[in-house]
């Protein structure tokens, strides 16, 4: 089940399809992530109920110069990973409750989904390849070159 955080539908995507090519039966909005989507306390909460697909989460905040040093590598990956992962970002300053649930002590902190539940949570700034073997290593993919 992937939940579309365009428009809060929930939809089936075949086991092995890509995501690229799966849209939202509701909205027709595009599923996959090739550049990671800001979501909101309101939606992360739907997507930790809801969701069974791979995603990464990145918990950052503005002011924090590890995250945006990760963010253009963060961006690289979700352009390398979009057709098995999705990938999105949860700012702290604007979603303090979401954060305080998560129990975050510090940012940039990423948290890997898949089937429902927490399979990987790391915190501290990932740059390059160990971005990219975390990812790989931690929801059992591949990345696909662009």
């Amino acid at each position: 089940m992937i939940y579309c955080v365009a428009c809060g539908a929930t939809n089936r995507v075949s086991a092995g399809k890509s995501l690229t090519a799966a849209k939202c039966g509701r909205c027709s909005k595009p599923l996959a992530t090739p550049a990671p989507v800001d979501v909101n306390s309101e939606q992360f909460a739907a997507l930790q109920a809801k969701d069974t697909g791979a995603y990464v989460l990145d918990v950052w905040a503005p002011w924090c110069g590890p995250c945006r040093m990760m963010a253009p590598h963060f961006e690289a990956a979700a352009a390398r990973f979009s057709a098995d992962v999705r990938f999105f970002k949860l700012n702290t300053d604007t979603n303090q409750a979401a954060a305080g649930l998560l129990q975050i002590r510090g940012v940039p902190t990423l948290i890997a989904r898949k089937g429902g539940r927490v399979v990987a949570h790391e915190a501290g700034a990932k740059t390059g390849a160990a971005l990219d073997n975390w990812i790989q290593t931690s929801l059992k993919v591949t990345s696909k070159a662009n």
